[in-house]
């Protein structure tokens, strides 16, 4: 990589790396795996800098999703703990984002996937449907029956939870 290539991969890099951080916590659960995620999708796009670089936080989008998507396949197991971590102060924020997490952790990758895509990034279906190599019919209906699960799973969010079909 020649030294205007890398100065502006890491413009890109101190540019939206808070966003591509938030993202990347929210498919993977926790701090640390974000991080790592982050940085092997970072990595992936930095090797790749001249053919992404008119579009590169698509590109490293895609590259978490599929870097999490993997990670999800090789553990399928839970992990034990001798005993529950502790919760974070209570209050009805801290409950209802507790409840949240706890609830989208429950959900199949594909399905939080979908749902973090639209609906924390709120990218388009058509973005979602290319960065998942699927449809937007297919994007749809994966919301649709994860908002569906959600309010199974959590029914105290319910009332946060958006009509069905009011997106447009």
């Amino acid at each position: 990589m020649n030294r205007e290539a890398r100065e502006s991969f890491a413009a890109f890099v101190a540019a939206r790396s808070g966003s591509l951080i938030r993202t990347a916590y929210v498919l993977a659960g926790d701090q640390h795996a974000a991080e790592d995620l982050l940085q092997s999708a970072l990595a992936k796009t930095a090797a790749r800098w001249g053919r992404v670089r008119d579009n590169p936080e698509g590109y490293v989008r895609r590259a978490m999703y599929n870097e999490q998507v993997n990670r999800w396949r090789r553990r399928r197991r839970e992990s034990v703990v001798a005993r529950p971590p502790e919760l974070p102060s209570t209050g009805p924020d801290v409950d209802l984002r507790v409840t949240l997490e706890r609830a989208l952790l429950a959900l199949p990758p594909r399905k939080r996937a979908v749902l973090v895509l639209r609906y924390y990034e709120d990218l388009p279906e058509r973005e979602i449907a290319e960065i998942m190599g699927c449809s937007v019919g297919t994007v749809r209906s994966q919301a649709h029956r994860a908002i569906a699960r959600l309010r199974e799973l959590a029914p105290d969010l319910a009332a946060h939870l958006e009509p069905a079909g009011s997106r447009p």
